[in-house]
């Protein structure tokens, strides 16, 4: 997709309908840090110039797309799940407990809840699962954005609570700079001990 396509709803996904919610996570992966999730309700028909997966783009055009959506939204809320939380639910749960946090925070009642992947969280409305929804919707898009960019500052504010780590360069993936400290530092609190490559270090 060119950096400047400018597309909406309807273009990708025609039946997506007017009031829908778009939710997204990000943080699914690492080895450490909370996994955050997103839920945005856009108005209708809004055209969102270079919104699309969060992936796709860099930390400044994620920072400047964050605050057109925020600014835009009809509602929008960032629900999370904390480290301890994946480690007691397992991944899986634990995005779907901050899917449904998200979806809890919201101001207006969506008419429906699109979320992006192969599994919805329980909510009241309904939801329906989208594969690479986040490159077929636009709230979705929307959603997957601004989840990446709350978790990235959360992940520079864990650098300073745990330094040495690293978390301000690789947000808690398991880069090798990453390892190499978790060999040198042992896991913080802050580490999934549900996860083989931190498991491996504990006593």
């Amino acid at each position: 997709m060119h950096p400047d396509y400018c597309y909406r709803a309807q273009d990708i996904l025609p039946e997506f309908p007017v009031g829908a919610c778009g939710v997204d996570e990000a943080g699914r992966g690492p080895l450490a840090g909370p996994v955050l999730a997103a839920a945005v309700i856009l108005p209708a028909g809004v055209g969102l110039k270079g919104v699309r997966d969060s992936k796709l783009l860099s930390a400044p055009q994620r920072a400047r797309l964050a605050s057109e959506i925020q600014g835009m939204a009809v509602s929008w809320a960032i629900g999370s799940a904390s480290a301890a939380e994946i480690d007691t639910l397992n991944i899986l749960q634990a995005t779907l407990l901050a899917m449904h946090r998200a979806l809890a925070g919201l101001t207006r009642a969506p008419t429906e809840v699109w979320v992006d992947g192969l599994h919805a969280p329980p909510c009241s409305w309904p939801s329906r699962a989208v594969v690479k929804g986040d490159q077929r919707v636009v709230s979705i898009s929307a959603a997957s954005i601004l989840a990446k960019t709350a978790r990235d500052a959360h992940m520079l504010h864990l650098s300073d609570c745990y330094p040495g780590y690293g978390f301000e360069q690789h947000k808690g993936y398991a880069s090798a700079a990453h390892r190499a400290a978790l060999l040198r530092k042992g896991p913080c609190p802050e580490h999934r001990r549900s996860f083989a490559p931190v498991r491996a270090l504990l006593p």
